[in-house]
């Protein structure tokens, strides 16, 4: 086929080899600086990025460019009107980790209702007297979920099916979204006064970005917990520190920072009542392989003519 694609990151086996068995010829760029990809992907008739910022710039750099395709759900990280004016096809791959991320929002939630790290690290430091500090049974509690796409309906279905909790899932057009076993509603402000758990699940978004704030946290029970496995820039990290400081909330799990990586002086490593992980809820064995596989597939649906099975408009 003669065509080329630009990894911006290294992946798994499993995309690799099946670009190849298509005869795609490929190569894994030697720096996510926008001026190495910029100089990279000039003669790259493809993109498949994971975590890189995919620029306008790096973008018009690419003549030859047909498809970008993100390994992964969130396209925040590539510049998707300059793509849209060069008619450039973006996709990504929703199916490979929504369960994945279903799964490991529940374990974060069970996680602040059993207080499984504050019993661990007490008792680490010989403190058996904490098993007189009680948790929490899920049943019959309430699960707020901002967003109810592919990932909030797996959320809510093992919320509600696995540990009888009542859910409440937050949508802006609720019309035509119907579930079993869930509250739907486009009022945000129900979802955080009724909740006793809040979980964000949206994509990041003009209309998301800090869709969590000062305002926000006044709002929720001062015994609730917020769960972000979603974008760390959906919450004003600033107002979620107050809210935690304060005792406005329980506390927090937060799988996602502000620009990603965050810094080690992050006062949210701080504080006993919140757990912090690395951006890995998507990242199991079986996620990682289905994600390499499915974002090689838009690729190669792109360039092939076909109609990507999951197009990003």
């Amino acid at each position: 086929m003669g065509y080329k694609v630009l990894l911006t990151e290294n992946i798994g086996s499993e995309g690799k080899e099946y670009l190849k068995k298509c005869g795609y010829d490929i190569k894994i760029a030697s720096s996510v600086r926008e001026d190495v990809l910029a100089r990279e992907v000039r003669d790259c008739d493809a993109v498949l990025v994971r975590m890189a910022s995919i620029t306008e710039n790096i973008i018009n750099s690419a003549p030859k460019l047909k498809v970008i395709s993100k390994f992964g759900v969130g396209v925040d990280n590539i510049d998707i009107e300059a793509a849209a004016k060069r008619g450039i096809q973006i996709t990504n791959s929703p199916e490979s980790n929504r369960n994945s991320v279903a799964e490991y929002t529940l374990g974060l939630i069970l996680a602040l209702a059993k207080k499984f790290f504050v019993y661990d690290r007490e008792l680490r430091d010989g403190n058996f007297g904490i098993r007189k500090t009680l948790g929490w049974d899920l049943e019959g509690k309430v699960l707020g979920i901002i967003g109810i796409g592919s990932i909030g309906k797996l959320v809510a279905s093992k919320a509600s099916k696995g540990f009888g909790m009542n859910v409440i899932g937050f949508r802006r057009h609720i019309d035509s979204v119907k579930m079993e076993d869930v509250e739907l509603t486009d009022n945000l402000d129900y979802v955080l006064k009724n909740s006793d758990f809040v979980s964000l699940n949206v994509p990041l978004s003009d209309s998301t970005r800090n869709i969590i704030g000062e305002r926000e946290f006044s709002l929720m029970k001062p015994g609730a917990f917020l769960i972000n496995t979603a974008r760390g820039e959906v919450v004003d990290e600033g107002a979620l520190m107050d809210a935690l400081v304060n005792k406005k909330i329980a506390g927090a799990a937060v799988d996602v920072f502000t620009g990603e990586i965050p810094s080690q002086d992050n006062l949210l490593f701080k504080l006993d009542n919140v757990i912090v992980t690395p951006h890995t809820a998507a990242h199991t064995e079986e996620a990682v392989k289905r994600m390499s596989l499915h974002s090689a597939l838009g690729i190669h649906q792109v360039l092939s003519g076909k109609k990507p099975s999951w197009p990003v408009k």
